[in-house]
């Protein structure tokens, strides 16, 4: 099943839902199958190192060094990967009220983690970008 493509569409249909966990990004060296105990939510190989996203309460448990603490929400409509403009519409309505977001595409949706002390603020915006629509 292919996601939505349009634009107006997938503004109109965000429908941003906030997790509950808080999570970490951590820098760590090695393959991520050395990793997979702490069931990280999302994984990325880099010339410098292996960027895990992990909860929080888990990092901390495993005495890894990580920065910032974020709250992730999911987009719950179905965007297509080749969707064009949903992450430059979210990112920049978020820029715009002083909210860093870090986005994730998956297969049926997009993901943004954001400071978690701005997690409420960031779903205002998010609904006010659904509301418009």
């Amino acid at each position: 099943m292919s996601g939505t493509t349009e634009l107006d569409v997938l503004l109109a249909s965000l429908n941003p839902e906030l997790q509950p966990a808080e999570y970490v990004f951590c820098s760590v060296p090695g393959p991520v199958s050395s990793f997979l105990a702490l069931q990280p939510l999302a994984s990325f190989t880099e010339p410098e190192g292996l960027t895990l996203v992990l909860e929080k309460s888990r990092a901390e448990a495993a005495g890894l060094s990580c920065s910032g603490c974020f709250r992730q929400i999911t987009l719950t409509v179905h965007s297509s990967l080749e969707a064009v403009g949903l992450t430059a519409a979210v990112s920049s309505a978020l820029a715009a009220a002083g909210i860093s977001a870090n986005v994730m595409a998956a297969y049926y949706h997009d993901h943004i983690f954001v400071p978690a002390d701005k997690a409420q603020a960031a779903m205002a915006v998010l609904g006010a970008i659904r509301a418009s629509e």
